[in-house]
């Protein structure tokens, strides 16, 4: 069933390069959360999306084309609910944001280190997407928990 989120809530998510991990967030993200639900990426070193998180992404049906990596500089200032942080490094230089968000961190191994073929790459991409998508869902229920409580 659709969560009942209310009010927009707004959440961040940051890894290092704002190519693989945080993307594939925010893509997985907007599709489970639906309306009541604005998410953004970014990252402390930007490059750019990294092909197979494009691909195992758009055989999810959800489409990164559109995006690109971000500075979360970008993003300095603007108030969040809650900032998730998919790597261990970006942990480090995460910048204060107003109004004192969630912060929220998530150990995820980075797929752009895999080693090996494309099918042994993409695998790894397809296992992070699931691992993802386990993390967000339950990130929604807690979401969900908050709002209750807030009423």
């Amino acid at each position: 069933g659709e969560a009942r989120i209310s009010s927009p809530v707004r959440i961040l998510f940051l890894c290092t390069h704002n190519s693989a991990r945080s993307q594939m967030a925010e893509g997985l993200l907007r599709k489970l959360g639906g309306e009541g639900i604005e998410v953004f990426s970014a990252g402390s070193e930007p490059t750019s999306i990294h092909p197979l998180a494009a691909k195992v992404m758009s055989d999810l049906g959800i489409d990164l084309s559109g995006h690109r990596s971000k500075h979360l500089d970008e993003y300095v200032g603007q108030a969040f609910d809650y900032i998730v942080t998919v790597c261990d490094r970006v942990r480090e230089v995460c910048p204060v944001f107003p109004g004192d968000p969630e912060q929220i961190h998530w150990s995820i191994p980075d797929p752009t280190v895999i080693e090996g073929n494309r099918q042994t790459q993409e695998k790894g991409f397809a296992n992070i997407a699931n691992e993802l998508t386990t993390r967000i869902q339950f990130l929604l229920l807690v979401i969900q928990h908050d709002q209750e409580e807030k009423k």
